[in-house]
């Protein structure tokens, strides 16, 4: 059985083997560290019996007014141990504290459009599709004149304080926005 526990600097030194899939998104150590001084609550992995990182996930809460919600910035399983329900519950801890600590609205994430694996996972969670957002992952470098920008589903879950649903649209997919107009 594994164990859900705050993230520590040290968990850095023994990542390395989530890191290396293709669809994380990875960042330097200072980024890590950031997160874990200002949202330590938001940050947490996914521990095995014998000390091995399964998961983590890194989250922040951000916005202003009835925008204030919580935002999962990174999620990513070890492919040894997908389809364990540790993506669930990382995001369910993360979820909990964004409504009864941060008293958010929501939360949110971004998403590759091309990653239906998690798309659909995120879908099974409860998120849905607020709105599409322009070339948001930057360029690789390896496409024709170096533009191989790709799109980004900005999915959202409605936490208790949005009574009225705001933040979930059934046309989500519709709604395109560029990734300068996100904040």
């Amino acid at each position: 059985m594994s164990v859900l526990r705050p993230f520590k600097a040290t968990d850095m030194f023994k990542f390395n083997h989530i890191n290396l899939d293709l669809w994380t998104e990875t960042y330097g150590i200072n980024f890590y560290l950031s997160y874990l001084a200002r949202w330590p609550d938001l940050c947490s992995v996914e521990e095995s019996p014998n000390g091995r990182l399964m998961g983590y996930i890194l989250g922040k809460a951000e916005g202003a007014g009835t925008e204030w919600h919580g935002h999962v910035t990174a999620l990513s399983v070890a492919p040894e141990y997908r389809r364990l329900c540790l993506a669930r519950k990382m995001t369910a801890q993360l979820e909990r504290v964004s409504d009864e600590t941060y008293h958010g609205f929501f939360v949110d994430l971004y998403v590759r459009c091309t990653n239906a694996i998690a798309i659909g996972m995120y879908e099974g969670l409860g998120y849905s599709v607020y709105r599409r957002v322009r070339e948001y992952y930057g360029s690789l470098g390896l496409g024709r004149n170096s533009k191989d920008e790709e799109d980004a589903f900005d999915m959202r879950k409605p936490l208790s304080r949005d009574s009225l649903r705001r933040s979930v649209r059934s046309n989500g997919r519709e709604i395109v926005v560029s990734a300068h107009d996100v904040s």
